[in-house]
Order: structure tokens, then C-alpha cells, then sequence
């Protein structure tokens, strides 16, 4: 009897997280799809829109929809977004990443942004994904050139790590990320991929799953290397 209600626990326990795991998964598949949703209505801005030395030589890419920015005297940030890297066969499969911070200060309100940060070399996201390194400090950032046809700073990219950029009510721009946290959002990945390395997968070892195929394509077609590269 008592071997009976044992085996009925766990298949009741085993049961009640199906529909848990399938609501993770819904909301990831939500976030792929806004993140490319978020690359294209950006890129479809040409005058407003990231330069294209930039979109060239973007090693690996941040989406964040929804970044969360809200308080009362104290300030929280928080959100969920996804990185690709570039690899000799294409775009990897997306890695599920956090964005997460506090401010100080008085503040009322509460805003929600979509957020681009654009990884000139891939060290700083791996490192960053490795330690939940802090922007502006363990990983430098700065606020990245807008405009499709802008020239980028030499000094911008040979110094940043990442580039960063904004999009609130319509309005695409640099954005100062400074003391922000960037780490892998570990259950997300363990959801998708089932304990996979992060770095493989950005190093191109795991297919793009179904689920992150229009995530992946839209940046794929948006940076693009220059054919002089």
C-alpha cells in the first residue's frame, strides 16, 4: 500500500510539472519572437537605425524586450532577453541571458524599454555569461552611434566591449548601461537545451532549435558582413 501511494506521489508530482515546463517554454518562445521582432523594427528605421560598420563587424548580439525600469525612491532594472553569436557557419543558436541592476535615487514610475547590446568581440560576452560581470565596470560599454549610414568611432569599438542601444515609445538610441549585471539565465538553458555548455552553443556546436529559427535568421539578415570584409 505504502509502495502504492509512493508511485501515485510522484506521478502527481510528476504530472503537476508538465504544464509548469510548457508555460516556461511558451514564455521563451514569446521572448525569441519579440527579440527578432525588436532587431526588425529597428533596422526597418534606416535614419534612426544602427550604423552599418557596426552591423558588420558585430561579433555576437543582446536582445532584451521588455527591460523593466520602475520604482519608488529606489530603482530596480530587471529583464530577460537572448544572445546569438556569429560563427564561420552562420548565426548559433540563441542563449538565454539576464540584464539586471539598481539604482539609487528618487524616482516615481516605471517604463519599459527594448534593449540591443552589440558585443564587438566575443570575449566580453562569454566572460560576462562566465561571472555576471557588471557593464561600464568589469565589462566596458558605451552607448552606441544610430543612424544607418553614422561612422562609429574607431576608439568606440576598439575600446568597448559592448555597444548598447535603447528603443522607448518609437525612439531608437544609445543608452549608458553602467552597473547593469549580464548573465545566463541558467533554468531557461537547462529548459531549452537540457545542461548544454554556453559557450558551445555560441560557438556554433548546437543546431538552432525550432523555436529560435526566426530569431536567428532576422539577425542573420541584418548583420551582415560588408563584402570587402
Amino acid at each position: 500500500m505504502k509502495k502504492l501511494l509512493g508511485a501515485l506521489c510522484g506521478f502527481a508530482m510528476l504530472a503537476s510539472l508538465v504544464p509548469a515546463r510548457a508555460a516556461d517554454m511558451h514564455k521563451m518562445d514569446e521572448r525569441l519572437n519579440d527579440a527578432a521582432a525588436v532587431i526588425a523594427e529597428v533596422m526597418h528605421t534606416p535614419d534612426r537605425g544602427i550604423p552599418s560598420s557596426i552591423l558588420s563587424g558585430a561579433k555576437c548580439v543582446v536582445v532584451v524586450p521588455h527591460y523593466k525600469k520602475g520604482a519608488f525612491v529606489i530603482g530596480a532594472e530587471y529583464g530577460q532577453g537572448v544572445a546569438t553569436c556569429r560563427t564561420p557557419r552562420g548565426w548559433s543558436a540563441p542563449v538565454f541571458v539576464r540584464l539586471e541592476g539598481g539604482s539609487f535615487g528618487w524616482q516615481i514610475g516605471g517604463q519599459s524599454t527594448d534593449l540591443i547590446l552589440v558585443a564587438m568581440n566575443r570575449n566580453g560576452l562569454e566572460s560576462a555569461l562566465k561571472s555576471k560581470v557588471k557593464l561600464g565596470g568589469d565589462a566596458s560599454a558605451a552607448a552606441g552611434p544610430v543612424g544607418r549610414d553614422a561612422q562609429a568611432s574607431t576608439d568606440i569599438v576598439m575600446h568597448a566591449e559592448f555597444l548598447t542601444y535603447s528603443r522607448a515609445r518609437g525612439l531608437f538610441a544609445g543608452l549608458d548601461l553602467s552597473g547593469t549585471a549580464l548573465s545566463q539565465n541558467k533554468s531557461d538553458m537547462d529548459a531549452e537545451y537540457d545542461n548544454a555548455d554556453f559557450e558551445a552553443i555560441l560557438h556554433g556546436s548546437t543546431p538552432v532549435p525550432a523555436n529560435a529559427q526566426h530569431f536567428v535568421s532576422t539577425v542573420a539578415r541584418y548583420f551582415v558582413v560588408a563584402r570587402n570584409q
